[in-house]
């Protein structure tokens, strides 16, 4: 069985189409289950989940409230109360495709030595696609498009959050989501995706990344406007430094190699894209790098907006 985990906070606007999509599945319902951890939203989500289980009496949804805030509190609560073999992760705003279950058992059945997957993720802009983007800053809006061919996610390379699944037993073995990181409410850190990728890497488990299972995902006028981004950049840079709490000497300096290796090769892309008259890709390349540098030094606190 597969569980699909939708940890939401207020985004009544767009689970109800979630929800939908994960109802609409081209595998028989017996074959997955879904749960919807509501983290404490104070809007109508509660309203929403109870009003479709209960005009989707056949289906295995199920809605849990996750009491303590943060997006890896309810993370974590759907692991626990998950009880498929294979555990995917979706946003709360992320539309899957109907064959999503089937590509995602097919997959884990036929590569047994896989523990964890990243799927597609394709950005559905409300409004129209900021002239800053490139596919340097796809991460961004939480998009990734790595061709249509099944390959492992090499180096620092891992799935994003919006579009994950692992096998159950990589909780049991290498632990839950690190409740120090990750998004609070309205703010922008993160990172406990990427340490939960770097900690099986560690262990020299291997992550694939599947095209073939794939979500559409709202990307809203306020994700693409620059305080959101700034934001967005600060808390990156914060939350690593979270996550490299209590570190070695080693890794320390690996990720200052890490952050000038970054810098030296977002110089050369601002040039590339200032050549080829791409003024706004190329100054959003240099002043996000400059936000992510900020967040690692300044004094920490939740970066909100």
């Amino acid at each position: 069985m597969v569980s699909v985990i939708v940890c939401t906070y207020n985004r009544a606007k767009y689970l109800p189409a979630c929800l939908k999509h994960l109802a609409e599945q081209s595998v028989d319902y017996t074959n997955y289950e879904v749960l919807i951890v509501d983290n404490n939203s104070t809007d109508n989500t509660a309203e929403i989940c109870h009003d479709f289980i209960a005009e989707n009496e056949s289906l295995n949804f199920y809605y849990f409230l996750e009491n303590n805030q943060g997006h890896t509190f309810a993370r974590n609560r759907g692991i626990l109360e998950a009880g498929g073999e294979i555990l995917s992760f979706i946003d709360d705003d992320a539309f899957v495709k109907n064959d999503f279950i089937e590509n995602i058992g097919q997959y884990f059945n036929s590569h047994k030595p896989i523990m964890a997957i990243g799927g597609k993720i394709i950005p559905v802009y409300e409004t129209e696609k900021p002239k800053w983007m490139s596919k340097y800053l796809l991460t961004l809006v939480s998009a990734i498009d790595l061709g249509d061919k099944p390959k492992a996610f090499k180096g620092n390379k891992f799935p994003i959050g919006a579009n994950m699944a692992f096998r159950k037993e990589v909780f049991n073995k290498y632990g839950l989501f690190n409740t120090e990181l990750g998004r609070r409410a309205d703010g922008l850190e993160g990172g406990d995706e990427k340490e939960v990728f770097l900690r099986l890497k560690d262990n020299n488990e291997v992550i694939h990344y599947v095209p073939s299972v794939c979500v559409d995902h709202i990307i809203p006028e306020k994700r693409i406007q620059i305080p959101y981004i700034k934001g967005l950049g600060i808390g990156v840079g914060s939350s690593e430094i979270k996550r490299l709490k209590g570190a070695g000497f080693n890794k320390w300096m690996n990720k200052i190699i890490s952050e000038f290796i970054k810098f030296v090769a977002t110089f050369i892309l601002f040039i590339g894209y200032c050549l080829q008259l791409k003024f706004n890709a190329a100054l959003m390349l240099v002043k996000f790098r400059i936000w992510v540098i900020k967040g690692m030094i300044q004094k920490q606190h939740p970066t909100t907006i």
